[in-house]
């Protein structure tokens, strides 16, 4: 146990002599996380998609969604009930959902009093919410001056939902937190091993009475109090800037930081054991690691990506790991919710871990 103790305290004495590389380490994602976050994480989309439920199923009705139809800043889709609809408004499938009741035509017919029309839309996102009315209002005014001379007879009854709206920087603050344990580990424990190996380090190490589970345990203890430090700094510098809060258990996202650690320096003693010397273990890690930071979900949602790819990306740690820390910060799931996330992690671990005690060398 003095020997786990004396081998932790080395390693992070190690990480605090050499401060550029801490420095810099936290410095990229951090630099990344705010020109990224500025110029696109505060836009939201003003592209129009307008849901619409026909109750009345009659020619007044198919007239009044051809009006739509026949807009092209707008984008209209069918449903069949009213709850499907706000379902689809709560998640961002469509900004707004109008409905037309039973009894559209036969009101009109009428011609006694003006009919409304609820319309759907999400509390949370008032900019587009707010211009989609507009356009929306102002079809229907017109639709209903076309009807009675300038007297209107349809109006827009505004119904709020609240709902989660996401903006960019939040999706992409999980994945800067993600990207960065994955470089710190892959990379880190890759490029250090391998130096150690080289300079004769490991194999004095191998020499003495050591276990080489004691200077794993060593290692792992050093590398998750880096990377829990440098991962709760990024959260906290995101809140400060852009008003970034963990919507959901901060023990389940320190889970998945551990978990994932765990994950990626398992990699990374496969590489520093593949690795025959330092210069060699860079370029290994960064073949490995810069394919991920595009198909792992950390800049771009893991589902835009193209179907010929979709198998391969979603056996990543890197997908699954910002996946858990968006779920958890982002969503609020918790932790039971996120099974498969840790499952597949965990399979990363252990067969990690196992392929690295056969390639792995002391000299």
């Amino acid at each position: 146990m003095r020997a786990y103790w004396q081998l932790t305290l080395a390693q992070l004495r190690v990480f605090a002599r050499n401060k550029q590389v801490i420095f810099f380490t936290l410095l990229f994602p951090v630099i990344l996380m705010v020109a990224l976050g500025s110029f696109a994480g505060g836009g939201n989309s003003v592209s129009l998609n307008v849901g619409i439920i026909d109750g009345d199923q009659t020619e007044a009705s198919k007239n009044l969604k051809d009006l739509f139809n026949q807009n092209e800043g707008i984008e209209t889709a069918i449903y069949e009930n009213v709850k499907t609809g706000k379902e689809a408004v709560r998640s961002g499938d469509i900004q707004l959902l109008m409905e037309i009741p039973e009894g559209y035509e036969a009101n009109l017919d009428e011609q006694d009093k003006a009919f409304s029309l609820p319309v759907y839309y999400n509390e949370k996102n008032l900019t587009t919410s707010e211009l989609g009315l507009t356009v929306v209002n102002g079809i229907i005014d017109q639709h209903s001056k076309d009807l009675v001379d300038y007297q209107p007879l349809v109006t827009v009854e505004k119904i709020g939902i609240e709902a989660l709206n996401l903006r960019y920087v939040d999706f992409l603050v999980p994945g800067i937190v993600a990207m960065m344990i994955m470089s710190n580990n892959m990379n880190g424990v890759a490029g250090q091993i391998s130096a150690w190996r080289e300079r004769g380090i490991l194999r004095r190490m191998q020499g003495t009475r050591l276990k080489a589970s004691t200077f794993i345990a060593a290692q792992i203890t050093a590398r998750l109090t880096l990377n829990g430090t440098q991962a709760l700094l990024v959260v906290l510098i995101a809140d400060l800037i852009f008003d970034i809060n963990v919507a959901g258990s901060w023990l389940a996202m320190i889970f998945f930081i551990i978990l994932g650690t765990l994950a990626f320096m398992a990699l990374g003693f496969i590489i520093a054991g593949l690795a025959k010397n330092p210069e060699s273990a860079g370029p290994i890690a960064g073949f490995v690691t810069f394919p991920m930071l595009f198909l792992g979900g950390v800049f771009f949602p893991i589902n835009n990506m193209p179907e010929l790819i979709q198998p391969i990306v979603k056996v990543l740690p890197i997908a699954h790991l910002s996946s858990a820390l968006r779920e958890t910060m982002n969503l609020g799931n918790p932790f039971l919710e996120l099974g498969t996330e840790t499952l597949i992690l965990g399979a990363w671990l252990v067969g990690g871990f196992a392929l690295a005690s056969y390639v792995f060398k002391w000299e």
